[in-house]
């Protein structure tokens, strides 16, 4: 495996521990979850920057710069 698929690997194993443990789910749904939060990544940003700005509206400089997973 390439060094950048073991990091989106890595990525998304820290994140499903993590949903894991806080959540207590088991470690399929943990994976599942991390995988659809993985996948569906530039939803998720817009919707976290959203609600931390209190639904004000983003310049599209800066809602450019938001990245969860860098490439």
């Amino acid at each position: 495996m390439s060094s950048n698929t073991n990091h989106r690997l890595s990525r998304l194993m820290r994140i499903s521990w993590e949903i894991q443990n806080r959540k207590h789910k088991t470690r399929s749904q943990a994976l599942t979850a991390a995988w659809a939060i993985f996948l569906n990544e530039q939803i998720a940003i817009e919707y976290l920057t959203q609600k931390l700005n209190h639904h004000k509206p983003l310049p599209r400089k800066v809602a450019g710069q938001f990245s969860l997973f860098t490439h």
